[in-house]
């Protein structure tokens, strides 16, 4: 046992030295390493994952299908002791289920197919101690052709809000895979988690929350809890609003209707003219334009509600009436970002062009 862990450990040194034979190296002090430690990583929805590595240069030197990387043998995707990877959730790769842990990144080389090899093993050294037996996952991806590295580099591609591919890069090889979550239900578990620490003192966490499964179109009961506890906590326009298109979502149609009437009475005219410029950004034109008169009728001398009044009035055509309440709005704008922004619009009214 001491013969084999002593030629093991001499396999290891020869490794080292193989990397750059002008670097000194120990195994007993920290010293440069010819292959830096690197770290690369990447949020997808509410998931972190992190890939630790040593970056082993070329150095004029043939890599894969090499006795550096030989073909058909588990190579160690990297140098030095082992490359890992980490989920802090679960995911799924190339369309497999792996749950959140951390694990030794293994590779098996070929020149038209390579295996990903994820160990639940991941404190070993390199590969000298890889066991097929504690694998949790394997995967097949095909290499491609790529542009020159130098140094082997992890890098995150093709990302999406839930998804992106890991690259690993090195000579003239990628070799990726796609590594996946679940947007809906990693994001509900996280806020249900985030709900239960200092966060559950705050109405706006609560709301928010509601409001992102709003968006989502998911989880409506559970929205439905969440906007009453911030209801509880200080009842807003905010809240009411988000607590009626919950109940829209719910098909509570009435209940929204009431839970809106209730909102739009407790907001402010700066609450209210937001709220409409919201829902035109939702395509609710006409919706839109009540709120801008409602806002007339109950702040008919604020200066943000002619700005209001001018989109009503520039949807109409009526451009000379549309620019007369853009003015009123420039003179009671209160700084001069806000004139600057109001006479862009007027410009554009006077050029009879609808500001919409």
């Amino acid at each position: 046992m001491k013969k084999h862990f002593l030629a093991t450990l001499l396999l290891g040194v020869i490794s080292l030295a193989a990397q750059n034979p002008n670097q000194v190296q120990s195994l007993v002090i920290q010293l440069p390493e010819a292959s830096q430690r690197a770290v690369a990583g990447q949020r997808l929805a509410m998931t972190d994952v992190t890939i630790v590595y040593h970056r082993p240069l070329i150095h004029g030197r043939k890599i894969f299908g090499s006795q550096l990387a030989p073909y058909g043998q588990v190579w160690r995707a990297g140098a030095n002791e082992n490359t890992t990877i980490e989920f802090n959730g679960n995911v799924t790769v190339e369309g497999q289920s792996l749950a959140k842990g951390i694990y030794g990144l293994h590779m098996i080389p070929t020149e038209n197919e390579w295996t990903i090899i994820f160990s639940k093993n991941a404190a070993a050294w390199g590969s000298f101690f890889y066991d097929q037996k504690e694998d949790a996952l394997r995967v097949t991806v095909k290499p491609a052709a790529a542009e020159m590295r130098e140094a082997l580099s992890y890098e995150f591609e093709d990302l999406k809000q839930d998804s992106a591919r890991i690259a690993m890069r090195w000579e003239r090889v990628a070799v990726s895979f796609r590594v996946a979550v679940n947007l809906v239900d990693t994001t509900m578990s996280s806020l249900r988690d985030q709900l239960r620490s200092l966060n559950a003192f705050n109405w706006m966490a609560f709301n928010d929350a509601a409001m992102w499964c709003v968006e989502k179109k998911t989880g409506y009961d559970e929205a439905l809890r969440w906007t009453d506890r911030s209801i509880q906590m200080e009842e807003r326009f905010e809240n009411l609003e988000t607590k009626s298109q919950v109940l829209k979502g719910l098909g509570r149609n009435d209940e929204a209707k009431t839970f809106l009437t209730k909102a739009l009475d407790k907001a402010t005219v700066l609450q209210l003219h937001s709220y409409g410029r919201q829902l035109q950004t939702r395509g609710q034109t006409q919706e839109a334009f009540d709120i801008f008169r409602l806002n007339a009728k109950k702040n008919p001398d604020f200066w943000i509600v002619h700005g209001g009044l001018a989109r009503i009035y520039s949807a109409e055509k009526n451009f000379d009436a549309a620019a007369a309440e853009m003015r009123k709005a420039i003179d009671g704008a209160p700084s001069p970002q806000q004139k600057t922004a109001l006479g862009n619009l007027l410009k554009r009214l006077e050029a009879k062009q609808d500001i919409n």
